[in-house]
């Protein structure tokens, strides 16, 4: 029985793993506590079970980070400089690798296989669900503002994201902790980056173990 339940497991791994598009459940914006209570529980945590998160977690969690939560606008739970959007959350998992789309509230596939080595470079990176990777495009800032000055602005953008993820892991009960050591190089390639997408930050999320 055992054996059995392990071959099921793995294959709706794989399957998963294979769909081009993933359509997230709507975000459960009514769960959750008090912000000050959450706010008091927020912490850093370098110590994850390997227990993968539901699909209705990782939506909740997606939708704090950076969810449309004004519909006739579009606008976000995270502010960005003029509303420039211009951060995205790319989504590693153990057999692929996906970024966030807010609109669709889904998940879009670019690469099939575990990336997670290469999202930090210590060792509980690896072996965690969850790696969140914050990648800015600077194509969508209009403005002629220096390099320095629309980097400041991603990485403000990147770090109301971070602090959303926090909020709403401290409110159920997970471990995360932001990551700024990354091999940018090697990660973005395998995440298919263009030359005008940086990344700026990664952050780890899963179970306590």
């Amino acid at each position: 029985m055992k054996k059995l339940i392990v071959a099921l497991l793995l294959i709706s791994m794989q399957i998963f793993s294979q769909e081009k598009t993933i359509q997230l459940p709507g975000a459960q914006t009514e769960i959750g506590m008090p912000l000050m209570q959450a706010l008091k529980l927020r912490s850093s945590s370098r110590v994850f079970d390997t227990k993968p998160l539901p699909l209705q977690e990782l939506s909740n969690l997606l939708w704090a980070a950076c969810g449309v939560n004004r519909l006739e606008s579009g606008k976000r739970t995270s502010p960005s400089a003029r509303n420039w959007q211009e951060v995205d959350a790319y989504v590693v998992l153990e057999n692929a690798a996906y970024v966030y789309d807010a609109k669709e509230s889904s998940l879009k596939l670019i690469s099939v296989g575990d990336l997670r080595a290469l999202c930090g470079i210590q060792e509980f990176v690896k072996a965690a669900p969850l790696n969140l990777v914050y990648v800015a495009d600077f194509s969508r800032i209009k403005s002629n503002d220096s390099e320095q000055t629309k980097l400041i602005w991603t990485s403000a953008t990147a770090g109301f994201m971070v602090q959303n993820v926090y909020l709403y892991a401290a409110s159920q009960g997970l471990n995360v902790v932001v990551r700024g050591l990354i091999d940018v190089q090697n990660l973005g390639e395998a995440l298919k980056l263009k030359p005008e997408q940086k990344i700026i930050l990664a952050q780890t999320v899963g179970y306590p173990k």
